[in-house]
């Protein structure tokens, strides 16, 4: 792959590459993301397990409403519990007990591992043998006073969505099938049914670390915020003039951009990016393969099986779109930050 780029090894992407490279056996993950972005508010560093046992307990029995699946084993303990409580069989302290006993059993052991490493910096420390609980960390503090801090939220929450559907659709990766639709969400089909699953922004937004796919200045997921982002079709609709099959709703084909890139004065609307921002493509979509299933999964379906395979389903799409769109002349923006991917 031709090129390098800069990486940002800032406190946003640490917390991007736990929620998107963590391994997914589980959703403890994500409940447990969410829950440090409601105690952090509380302005205690020192939280008890059972402080923690209760929004983490609440998440997991929300999304238990959504999708009974939960991890990836045939079986949990502890999910029984939860279920328990959705049911009315048992209260909420027992819940928070059990959660206590069972909940945290490997997730605060394994919240900092990314690809068998730890991360250089912490959100949490594990002080259940001197406190009984976690100390929450400098970073997190800081991490959620930045601006547009909300956007980690809202990209963990359409992650989990995105594990959770994958899980629950129970076929094999390569059937599930995740598109783009009219309305900016994504929606995962299995030939069988198809299912809305969560905003194309917010699953999009962490692979493109907040930054525009164009031109790289800083955006926001929200939607009443100046520099809420566009959803924008890399190769644009006419491509289907040249071949009907080509993907345009799906995921390789999806970028995130800033309203000067995607509709200002010198935007880009039907034109056809130029070369440069093709190999941006490739690397943003074997960036975003990496990470684990359900996106890997969709992309490889999607546009081939090796690196090679997939570069030259884009070469050949971008040929195709050229002469259909009878342009020589590509559109560039001017760069406005710092290249991230």
């Amino acid at each position: 792959m031709s090129g390098f780029y800069e990486i940002e090894p800032s406190l946003e992407n640490y917390w991007r590459a736990i929620i998107l490279f963590g391994r997914n056996v589980a959703s403890y993950k994500f409940a447990l993301a969410k829950s440090l972005y409601e105690l952090k508010a509380q302005g205690n560093t020192i939280v008890t397990l059972d402080q923690l046992a209760e929004p983490f307990s609440r998440h997991i029995c929300e999304h238990l409403k959504l999708v009974d699946k939960q991890a990836t084993s045939s079986s949990s303990k502890y999910l029984d519990f939860c279920r328990a409580f959705n049911s009315g069989e048992i209260d909420q302290q027992t819940l928070i007990n059990k959660t206590v006993q069972f909940g945290f059993v490997n997730v605060i052991d394994a919240f900092h591992n990314v690809h068998q490493q730890e991360l250089p910096k912490r959100f949490f420390m594990d002080a259940r043998k001197t406190h009984k609980g976690i100390i929450l960390t400098d970073e997190i503090f800081q991490l959620f006073e930045a601006q547009n801090s909300l956007d980690l939220i809202d990209e963990t929450e359409a992650r989990w969505r995105l594990v959770e559907t994958a899980w629950d659709m129970n076929l094999p990766k390569h059937l599930v099938q995740i598109q783009h639709d009219d309305r900016g969400i994504l929606v995962a089909d299995n030939k069988i049914r198809r299912v809305n699953v969560t905003s194309a922004k917010s699953a999009l937004n962490g692979y493109q670390k907040s930054r525009c796919f164009y031109c790289f200045a800083p955006i926001t997921i929200e939607q009443l915020q100046a520099h809420s982002a566009d959803v924008d079709h890399f190769f644009p609709h006419k491509l289907r003039e040249c071949d009907i099959q080509k993907p345009i709703n799906g995921v390789a084909n999806l970028v995130l951009a800033c309203p000067e890139c995607n509709r200002g004065l010198q935007g880009k609307f039907d034109r056809l990016p130029s070369v440069n921002l093709l190999e941006r493509l490739h690397k943003r979509n074997e960036y975003l393969i990496t990470s684990h299933h359900p996106l890997r999964e969709t992309l490889i379906a999607q546009t081939g099986f090796t690196e090679q395979t997939r570069r030259g389903f884009l070469q050949d799409a971008y040929n195709c779109a050229t002469l259909t769109t009878g342009s020589r002349m590509k559109w560039e923006p001017v760069q406005g930050g710092i290249s991230v991917f």
